[in-house]
């Protein structure tokens, strides 16, 4: 190896150099590319270790001052990813999509996975000083599950009959039979807490490595490492805060000056030229994200089949990917599955862009007039250019679609699940029935399309039960043509997550989950 290159390598790994800068002087020292990769590989990220200390920041879109504390009113970006600093759920979901324990150590199905036995972990303590228990986890999911709950995960919850403890044990037991119970318990919206979080839900005591020191909604969000903390494999900074920058040219000045270590939504159209910029890093992660226009599939006029499927024609699907994600990312079909997905099929027709057949079912449909659609950048980096964009392509079928702005502050309490037509954005999840639980079954306390079709319910409960995986894939299948064919949801496209980071960042994990590493890079990261 030449000297040059053991001084990059030295570099590289006391953090002075980022992999991309390496590459970059190792070019510029005549050092072939091939090379390069091979020495940096095997020398430097296999002796990556974690170094301890200091203050990680990060500044995101996604706050608001509306935003809450409380998990079960998590809605937004800044909300789930202080969730992450500060809260833990029974079960993780490992980027490489396995369920893998967290405050559970482990679990036992029975009864045909309809019960489930959860053993929890010895010694967890709250940052308020309480030992985890049974019971607090009893009553966290019994929260989550009343009738009276407003929580996100209140679509998983209603499948379940009973909670209790056994012996030190949690025993959840289900209506019906669930494999994917465990991936279910992922869901952020289920952090642990005090009993249950009935004292003070917004109180902020969880058992994560960081305790809440400040909650300003809407401007920042601070943690300390909790010094009670289980788990060494996370929380490297002495401290993490949040700033909440919804303007995306904020965000990158914040980066680019050093000011900021991670950033989240770089917009498609600056990231390449973001990447140039000295010490910086985008990282970009294909997954299960998606980018919708949501219909109130109950409210007039979007109660109509045919005007739905008029503007689901209306969309130019490829064009929107090519001049919104400027490639990042790739053509959705109006439903939430890609090949991200476990038993996705790759063999349902794309639809694509007609503005003969959308013409056709909005003449059908009876309507006359503008369609409003609601948009802000706050729903997606060029959610309203997307919008406009929409807008002038169902033009061609003769649909008049009026864009209204709306502000980013605000945007997820009043207008999203609320207003009949909106842009949104969804991370995604880990399984289907995850997904189709959350947003798409007609109890589903986020169903944001206000769609509900008991058959649909009923092949979700199948495929639950169903241990034959070609079976399942053809019943997911059933499912995915009905929402794209039936739904409230245009889907024109699946997002990569764009993010950026400092050089001086090291330890991020790219999960095809979500953004910045789905939500867990503040806890995964470390300063070099």
């Amino acid at each position: 190896m030449s000297n040059d290159l053991e001084d990059l390598l030295i570099k590289t790994k006391s953090g002075q150099l980022s992999r991309r800068d390496f590459m970059r002087t190792a070019t510029a020292f005549g050092i072939a590319a091939p090379l390069a990769t091979s020495v940096l590989s095997q020398n430097v990220f296999a002796a990556d270790k974690p170094k301890k200390g200091g203050h990680l920041i990060a500044a995101l879109q996604g706050g608001s001052t509306t935003d809450s504390l409380d998990p079960a009113l998590s809605a937004s970006q800044v909300p789930f990813t202080f969730l992450r600093v500060w809260g833990e759920t029974l079960v993780a979901v490992a980027p490489t999509g396995e369920a893998v324990p967290l405050l559970a150590k482990s679990w036992e199905p029975s009864n045909g996975a309809r019960t489930w036995t959860f053993t929890l972990r010895k010694g967890i303590q709250f940052h308020n000083g309480k030992e985890l228990d049974a019971n607090d986890v009893v009553q966290t999911l019994k929260r989550h599950s009343g009738e009276d709950t407003k929580s996100g995960a209140l679509g998983i919850m209603r499948d379940i009959e009973s909670i209790s403890e056994d012996n030190g044990k949690v025993v959840v037991t289900l209506k019906e039979g669930n494999a994917d119970l465990p991936f279910l318990l992922s869901d952020y919206h289920l952090v642990i807490q005090p009993n249950g979080g009935f004292d003070n839900p917004s109180a902020g005591i969880g058992t994560g490595p960081y305790k809440v020191t400040v909650d300003e909604p809407g401007i920042r969000h601070v943690g300390e490492k909790f010094a009670g903390y289980w788990n060494d494999d996370v929380g490297h900074a002495d401290s993490v805060e949040i700033r909440v920058l919804n303007d995306q040219t904020a965000r990158m000045s914040a980066l680019q000056s050093g000011a900021v270590h991670l950033i989240n939504r770089i917009s498609p159209k600056t990231a390449k030229l973001l990447d140039r910029a000295p010490n910086v890093d985008v990282v970009n992660t294909s997954g299960r994200g998606h980018y919708t226009f949501l219909m109130h599939a109950d409210t007039a006029p979007f109660d109509n089949l045919d005007l739905r499927l008029a503007l689901k024609h209306a969309i130019d699907r490829e064009d929107m990917v090519k001049r919104i994600l400027h490639g990042y990312g790739t053509a959705g079909n109006d439903y939430p599955i890609n090949a991200a997905y476990d038993l996705f099929n790759a063999d349902i027709e794309q639809r694509t862009y007609d503005p003969d057949k959308a013409a056709f079912h909005y003449k059908k449909s009876g309507h006359s007039g503008p369609v409003v659609l609601r948009s802000s950048d706050a729903a997606f980096a060029g959610a309203v250019d997307a919008a406009l964009m929409f807008s002038q392509q169902a033009a061609k079928a003769g649909i008049d679609i009026k864009v209204e702005r709306e502000p980013a502050d605000g945007y997820w309490s009043n207008v999203w699940n609320k207003k009949p037509f909106c842009t949104s954005y969804w991370g995604g999840r880990n399984t289907q029935d995850e997904m189709y639980s959350v947003a798409y079954k007609s109890s589903a306390d986020w169903n944001d399309t206000k769609w509900k079709r008991p058959a649909f319910d009923a092949m979700l409960s199948q495929a639950r039960v169903e241990t034959d995986r070609a079976k399942r894939k053809d019943i997911y299948t059933d499912m995915s043509m009905m929402v794209r064919d039936d739904g409230g949801a245009i889907i024109p496209m699946f997002n990569d997550f764009i993010d950026g980071k400092s050089s001086k960042v090291a330890g991020y994990v790219e999960d095809p989950a979500g953004e910045l590493s789905y939500g867990y890079a503040l806890i995964r990261c470390w300063l070099v």
